[in-house]
């Protein structure tokens, strides 16, 4: 879109529609975020939604560059590289994920300049020192040990992801190869990759927009372009055998079970199946499991399950943890016998209807802050190419029956593509405590 789109009039609401039961009824929650997309002449893709906060500016960049694109040797580059633009100030606030990697500013809405100049310093050459390295690496080194990592997280993806590179890796990386980081080759990798034209940079609050651009211009336009090499992502193998292993958690004082299944693409109709039976499953006090394994036979203190929503194939895990009444085995074949219920008869009309009007609260809810919007934003934006499809994202959810909904279930929950690790507390902590139990996302 060209840069005169900037000059279209504002508008942002939101609304959640009326609750009703026959999907036919259901009117979607209405968003009309203020979205307007520019792209300068060295390929930076500009994304600003106007919206009369009073909070400051939230001045998100996103670069194409997660670990999806680590070789060999290499995992951890995309966290370690994160950490060094972040350096000793950690002006910003970072995330890494297997595709992507984001950090979010927030900036007076007076003058977002100096926001804008440290973003765009991140799309130039990598000045650091072995010194600046070593920081960053010690920093990592510490979330290698960290008591909040998700061990048994990790060990999931890697049975679900087997065989399959670019996703099978952590973010966090290899302990070994952070340690075996060279500063070259640390230069080298975002060299390749940290350009603006595999760039995407949001502005949400109270601001002038045009103003906005003519600063960004400024700030951005001696950023060179880059050519990342070629992705080659391959296949994931399919599964034809469940898996399983076990984790030994020292902090961890619960038993627990994380059932992990591969499923395709976030944005695809049958992934938006599945985020439905998601929420049917564990969303809310009424939801199956919950009703079933908390609220009645009591044998788990919690159970959640979600979609990761990657770029490529993607995760449907699901969690439970035990409440100490009866063995991990009953709880395991209580949540199978659910999911088989699932896969077999459509669910009632007016319960899809309720997981509809979940999905759309915490949609909403996400988008409430100036940095949850900029960060969902540039997440669309990386997608789909084009942010402004925010304003549609819930319509599809209105597409999706019953029927597909337990069509996607029986095909991709699967028992034989099922994989599972249980989690065994350390010896000495016996007792339940919920609080300690395994995260929950």
């Amino acid at each position: 879109m060209r840069a005169s789109s900037l000059l279209a009039p504002l508008a942002l609401a939101f609304a959640l529609g009326p609750a009703v039961t026959a999907r036919a009824e259901e009117a979607p929650p209405a968003v009309h975020l203020d979205v307007r997309r520019a792209t300068l002449p060295n390929g930076l893709r500009v994304v600003l939604s106007v919206s009369p906060t009073s909070g400051a500016v939230a001045v998100a960049l996103r670069i194409d560059v997660g670990s999806r694109n680590e070789l060999r040797g290499q995992a951890g580059f995309a966290h370690l590289v994160e950490r060094m633009l972040r350096g000793d100030r950690q002006d910003a606030s970072g995330e890494t994920s297997r595709d992507g990697t984001t950090l979010v500013l927030l900036a007076p809405r007076e003058d977002p300049s100096r926001a804008l100049s440290l973003q765009a310093s991140r799309l130039k050459p990598l000045e650091a020192s072995t010194g600046d390295l070593d920081a960053s690496r010690r920093a990592i080194e510490g979330e290698f040990g960290a008591e909040e990592r998700d061990l048994a997280g990790e060990r999931l993806d890697g049975l679900v992801y087997q065989g399959y590179w670019p996703y099978e890796h952590e973010a966090l990386g290899s302990k070994r190869d952070v340690e075996a980081a060279q500063l070259d080759g640390v230069r080298a990798f975002h060299d390749a990759f940290y350009g603006p034209n595999d760039a995407i940079l949001v502005l949400v609050g109270d601001f002038d927009p045009e103003a906005a651009l003519v600063r960004i211009r400024a700030a951005f336009s001696d950023a060179r372009p880059v050519t990342p090499p070629k992705l080659e992502t391959g296949t994931l193998p399919e599964q034809a055998a469940p898996r399983e292993d076990v984790v030994e958690d020292a902090h961890a004082r619960a038993a627990a079970l994380l059932f992990g299944w591969a499923i395709p693409p976030a944005g695809t109709p049958e992934h938006d199946a599945l985020e439905i039976a998601a929420h049917l499953l564990t969303d809310g006090d009424g939801s199956r499991l919950r009703t079933a394994l908390v609220r009645g036979r009591a044998i788990a203190a919690d159970a959640t399950a979600w979609t990761h929503d990657r770029l490529g194939p993607d995760v449907f895990e699901l969690r439970a943890t035990a409440s100490g009444k009866e063995t991990i085995a009953s709880l395991d074949a209580a949540i199978t016998d659910a999911i088989l219920h699932l896969a077999k008869s459509p669910p009632a009309i007016d319960e899809v209807a309720r997981t509809r009007r979940q999905i759309a609260a915490r949609f909403l809810l996400d988008l409430q802050s100036n940095e949850g919007r900029a960060t969902e934003l540039a997440a669309i934006e990386a997608s789909r190419g084009d942010a402004s499809l925010v304003n549609a994202e819930l319509d599809r959810y209105l597409a999706v029956s019953s029927e597909d909904v337990s069509r996607a279930v029986a095909k991709y929950l699967a028992p034989n593509r099922r994989s599972r690790v249980e989690v065994k507390p350390s010896p000495n902590e016996a007792k339940v405590d919920a609080k300690r139990a395994p995260k929950q996302p």
